[in-house]
C-alpha cells in the first residue's frame, strides 16, 4: 500500500493493534522494536517519508521543497518552527531526528540529574537518576553501534579536530572524542573511507547498500552514503523484522480513550500524488486505528501539541502539560578567519567541510559537580562546546560573500587576458591565472561553527493560540548561562586566532535550538508532571510519552541517547507489568437538564405568519480542565489564563409559541472560543432557555446547551446555567450575567449530563460594555411593523415579568414599602 513499508505479521490494512506508536524518532523507534520483539502487534505512524541512502535532496531546486508543510504541498525533511524568543528545527521522516542530527551519543552527567526543588524560575527536579538509566544506556549503545572519530588514522587526520584539542589544552578544559553514531570501520577492520557496510542482525528495511563515512560534512542534511547509523538502519529495521507495521506519510491528528479501555487514533495520509499540490492536506479523509496502548513519540513540539490539541479528550491530564520547556541551552556561534599562533600569524586551515559534522567536544563543569567550589568554572550551569562542520558547497557560498575580492580578481583576470590578446602573448598555460581567479579560500578554510548546549533554565510554557502551538519562553532567565557559554566560545576563538561571532539572531534576544525539550515533563505525581518515571500519563493507563518532551529540564549534552535510554526503560516496565496509573476521577452531577419543550398547536396555513425575534449575546470567563467545581475552575483558570468565551445569536421563529412554551426554548448559533480546545470553534447545534421553573418557587434557571467539536474533531457539549433567585440584596445584575459553565465530553443530550465526563468547569459573565452592546442587537422579523412591535413587547413582558416575580420582595424591602 502507498506510504507503508509493510510488516511480517501485519497486513497494512489492519485497524487494531496492541500498541500504536506515533513518531519514529529515538523514543518511538526504540519502543516499537522492544515491544514488537516481545510479540506485541505494533503499528508505527510516521508523518514523513522514508529516506533510503541517495534520496536526500542536495540541489537548490530540491532543497526548495525539502521542508515540511503539507498545506503547501511540501512533504520534505525539515520542519522549522518560530516562536517568541526562539527558532526550532526538527525533522519529518522515517527515523525522526536521527536523520538530521550530528550523531553525538553522550550520557547525561550523573550530577546533572538534579534532585532538588529550588524556588524561583529555575525549578528543575529529575525523578530518575543516572543509575536508573545506565543499564539502558548500555543496551541502546549496543544497538546503535557508535564509534569515536579515528583521529590520526590514515585519511582521518582533521585540522578542525586538532584545533579544538589544542584550544582546550591551552584553556585547561576537558576535551574528548565522543561516541558518534557513524560507521568509520567495519567490525575487526581498520577505519576506511567508502567501504561497503554489511547488514547486521536484521535486513535493512530500505534494501540498499551503505558505505563507511566519506567525510563529506553532510550529516545534518541526511547522509546519502548510509554511513550514519540512523534509526531506520537499526531499530526500525529490527522492528519491521519482528512484525511491526511501519506506516510512513501518516500524520496523526486526534486520539481519545475508548470505552472499556485502550485508545482510538485518527490520522491522515499524505500520499505521494499530493506532493507539490497546495491545499490538499485539509481535504484528506481520516483513518482510525484502535490499540490497547498508545505511545506518543512525536518530539517535544509534536507530542505536546498533540496533547494540547486533544486535551478535551483527557480532562484529567496534569496541569503541568506544556510546562518545563527549554532548548537544551543550544547556542550557535562562528569562528572566522583563524590564524596561526606563530610570529607570522598566517592563515590557519580548519577545513570545516571535511569530516563528520561533530568530531570532538569540550565539557565545562556545573556548580553541582563541585558543590560550587571551583576556580571560576563551576560557579554556574554546566555546558558542552562542540566543533561543527558543514557541507562542501558552503565553502563556495562563503567565498561568494566576498564580493569586493571576487570582483577584483575577475577584473585582474579580464585585464590580463585583454593585454595578452593586444600584445599577442604566446603563453598558453593559464593555470596560474585561473588559480588566482579562484582566490586563496582563507574565509572558508579558516572558519568553523561552534555549537554550545547545556543546562539552561527550563521555564518555558507551551499552549495553543488560535489553534497553533505557542511558546512563552525568553532568553532573559538563562542569560547568565548563555553569557558563560559565549565567553568560553570566545576564548576558544581567541586561542585559534579567529574573530568571534554569535548567530545574528542573538542581537534580537533569539536563539536557535535543534534540541527542544519538555512540555510533557515526567514527575513524581500528577501535580508535578504529565507522565511518571516510566512515561505513562498520570490518570490514563496505557497512554505513554517517550521523547524529549518528558525531560523535566535540560539534558545538557546532546539528548538523543538519553531519550533512547528512557524509552528502553519504559519498554521494560511495560513488558514486565510495572506500568500503572489511577483512573481519572468521575465527574460530579450537572445542573438540572433542560425540560423538553411543550408541543405547540398545529400550524394553520391560513393563519397570520409568526413573528421571529433574535438577539446577540457574548460572555467571557475562565475554566480549568479536569475540575468540576465551578468556583475552583474559575479561580484556577484565571491564574492559568485558560480563557473561554462564546458569541451567540439567540433566535426563535415564533415569539407567541416561545412565550407559551414553559421551557421558553430558542435556538442558539455562533461559536465558542478557547485556545486550549483549539481556538474559535463553531457551534453545530445549540439551544437556549430563557427561564425554566425549578422545584424552588423562588428560583429559576436560564440554560444553555451548545454542541461543538474541539480543534482535533472531538465532540463536546457546552452546558451552562444562570441561577436567578430571590436572596438577600439587589443581586439582579450578578444573577442574570453569571453563567456557571461546564464542558462535557461528547454530544450530551438533556437528561444525561450526570453520566458524562466533565472536561472543564468555570464561570463566564457578561461584561457591562458587552451588555450595552447586546441591547442594541434585538431584532424582530414579522409580516408588519405592528406585529414586530408586539413581538418585542411580548418578549419584554416575559423577561421583565419573570424578573419582577423573582425580585419583587427585594425591591419592596429596599423601597421600605413592606
Amino acid at each position: 500500500m502507498t506510504g507503508r513499508t509493510g510488516a511480517a505479521r501485519a497486513t497494512g490494512t489492519d485497524t487494531h493493534f496492541d500498541v500504536v506508536v506515533v513518531g519514529s524518532g529515538f523514543g518511538g523507534s526504540v519502543t516499537a522494536y522492544r515491544l514488537a520483539e516481545a510479540g506485541l502487534r505494533v503499528c508505527v505512524l510516521e508523518r514523513g517519508k522514508a529516506y533510503p541512502p541517495g534520496s536526500f535532496p542536495r540541489s537548490p531546486r530540491e532543497m526548495k521543497d525539502n521542508f515540511w508543510d503539507p498545506s503547501e504541498g511540501r512533504h520534505g525533511l525539515f520542519n522549522a518552527w518560530s516562536f517568541r524568543g526562539l527558532e526550532a528545527l526538527v525533522s519529518a521522516g522515517l527515523g525522526g531526528g536521527s536523520l538530521i542530527y550530528a550523531n553525538v551519543l553522550l550520557r547525561k552527567d550523573e550530577k546533572w540529574f538534579v534532585q532538588r526543588n529550588p524556588h524561583g524560575p529555575g525549578y528543575e527536579e529529575w525523578p530518575i537518576t543516572r543509575a536508573d538509566l545506565d543499564p539502558h544506556y548500555d543496551v541502546v549503545e549496543r544497538m546503535l553501534a557508535p564509534q569515536r572519530f579515528p583521529l590520526g588514522a590514515p585519511g582521518f587526520e582533521l585540522a578542525k579536530t586538532r584545533a579544538m584539542q589544542e584550544a582546550a589544552q591551552r584553556l585547561g578544559l576537558e576535551w574528548q572524542l565522543p561516541n558518534l553514531a557513524i560507521t568509520f570501520a567495519n567490525e575487526a577492520a581498520p577505519p576506511a573511507i567508502g567501504q561497503h557496510i554489511p547488514d547486521g542482525d536484521y535486513p535493512n528495511l530500505h534494501g540498499q547498500s551503505r558505505v563507511t563515512c566519506r567525510l563529506t560534512g553532510e550529516c545534518d542534511l541526511g547522509c546519502n552514503n548510509g554511513s550514519k547509523n540512523t534509526l531506520d538502519h537499526n531499530y526500525l529495521s529490527a522492528a519491521k523484522h519482528h512484525g511491526a507495521d511501519i506506516r510512513t506519510r501518516c500524520e496523526v491528528r486526534s486520539f481519545e480513550p475508548r470505552n472499556g479501555g485502550g485508545y482510538s487514533v485518527s490520522y491522515v495520509e499524505h500520499r505521494p500524488e499530493n506532493e507539490g499540490r497546495k491545499g490538499k492536506s485539509g481535504q484528506l479523509s481520516p483513518v482510525t486505528l484502535t490499540a490497547g496502548r498508545l505511545v506518543l513519540s512525536a518530539g517535544s513540539l509534536g507530542s505536546t501539541f498533540l496533547l494540547l490539541r486533544n486535551r478535551s479528550a483527557f480532562p484529567g491530564i496534569s496541569p503541568a502539560l506544556g510546562s518545563r520547556f527549554c532548548g537544551n541551552g543550544d547556542l550557535l556561534a562562528f569562528m572566522l578567519r583563524s590564524r596561526t599562533r606563530d610570529t607570522k600569524r598566517g592563515p590557519r586551515v580548519l577545513d570545516g567541510s571535511r569530516g563528520p559534522v561533530i568530531t570532538s567536544t569540550i565539557r565545562v563543569p556545573d556548580e553541582v559537580d563541585m558543590d560550587g567550589d571551583v576556580d571560576g568554572n563551576g560557579g554556574g550551569r554546566g555546558y558542552y562546546v562542540q566543533d561543527a562542520g558543514f557541507p562542501g558547497f558552503v565553502d563556495w557560498m562563503l567565498e561568494g560573500t566576498q564580493a569586493p575580492s571576487t570582483v577584483h580578481r575577475l577584473a585582474r583576470f579580464a585585464l590580463r587576458r585583454l593585454w595578452a590578446m593586444v600584445t599577442h602573448n604566446p603563453k598558453s598555460d593559464l593555470s596560474g591565472e585561473l588559480a588566482a581567479l579562484v582566490g586563496d579560500g582563507q574565509l572558508s578554510s579558516g572558519s568553523l561553527p561552534l555549537l554550545g548546549m547545556g543546562r539552561d533554565v527550563p521555564d518555558g510554557r507551551m499552549s495553543l493560540r488560535k489553534g497553533y502551538l505557542d511558546l512563552d519562553w525568553t532568553i532573559d532567565t538563562s542569560k547568565e548561562y548563555f553569557d558563560r557559554v559565549a565567553d568560553t566560545m570566545r576564548a576558544i576563538s581567541d586561542e585559534l586566532g579567529a574573530s568571534f561571532h554569535i548567530n545574528p539572531l542573538w542581537r534580537l534576544k533569539r536563539v536557535i535550538t535543534v534540541h527542544p525539550l519538555g512540555g510533557s515533563p515526567m514527575g513524581r505525581h500528577h501535580g508535578d508532571g504529565v507522565v511518571d518515571t516510566y512515561g505513562e500519563v498520570f490518570g490514563y493507563p496505557g497512554l505513554h510519552v517517550a521523547d524529549g518532551s518528558v525531560m523535566p529540564g535540560p539534558v545538557g549534552p546532546n539528548p538523543a541517547l538519553t531519550i533512547a535510554a528512557f524509552a528502553n526503560r519504559m519498554s521494560d516496565a511495560i513488558l514486565e507489568g510495572r506500568t500503572s496509573s489511577p483512573p481519572p476521577s468521575s465527574p460530579s452531577p450537572s445542573p438540572s437538564p433542560v425540560p423538553a419543550p411543550a408541543p405547540g398547536p398545529p400550524s394553520d396555513p391560513e393563519s397570520t405568519p409568526p413573528t421571529a425575534i433574535e438577539f446577540t449575546e457574548e460572555m467571557k470567563g475562565y475554566v480549568t480542565f479536569g475540575e468540576d467545581d465551578f468556583h475552583r475552575g474559575f479561580e484556577q483558570g484565571r491564574r492559568n489564563d485558560n480563557f473561554l468565551m462564546f458569541h451567540l445569536t439567540i433566535e426563535t421563529d415564533d415569539v407567541e409559541r416561545f412565550v407559551a412554551d414553559p421551557a421558553h426554548l430558542a435556538d442558539a448559533r455562533g461559536w465558542v472560543e478557547c485556545e486550549a480546545l483549539g481556538g474559535r470553534l463553531p457551534v453545530e447545534r445549540g439551544v437556549f432557555n430563557l427561564f425554566v421553573e425549578t422545584s424552588d418557587p423562588d428560583r429559576t434557571n436560564m440554560l444553555y446547551r451548545l454542541f461543538f467539536a474541539d480543534g482535533a474533531g472531538h465532540p463536546l457539549t457546552f452546558v451552562g446555567f444562570k441561577d436567578v433567585k430571590d436572596d438577600r440584596g439587589l443581586d439582579l445584575w450578578r444573577d442574570t450575567t453569571t453563567l456557571f459553565t461546564r464542558v462535557l465530553r461528547g454530544h450530551v443530550e438533556p437528561g444525561h449530563d450526570g453520566d458524562a465526563e466533565v472536561v472543564a468547569s468555570g464561570i463566564i459573565t457578561i461584561h457591562l460594555l458587552d451588555f450595552l452592546e447586546q441591547l442594541t442587537t434585538f431584532r424582530a422579523h414579522g409580516p408588519s411593523t405592528s406585529a414586530r412591535a408586539e413581538a418585542l413587547g411580548d418578549f419584554g413582558r416575559l423577561f421583565l415579568g419573570k424578573l419582577w416575580d423573582t425580585y419583587a420582595g427585594a425591591v419592596l424591602d429596599a423601597a421600605g414599602a413592606r
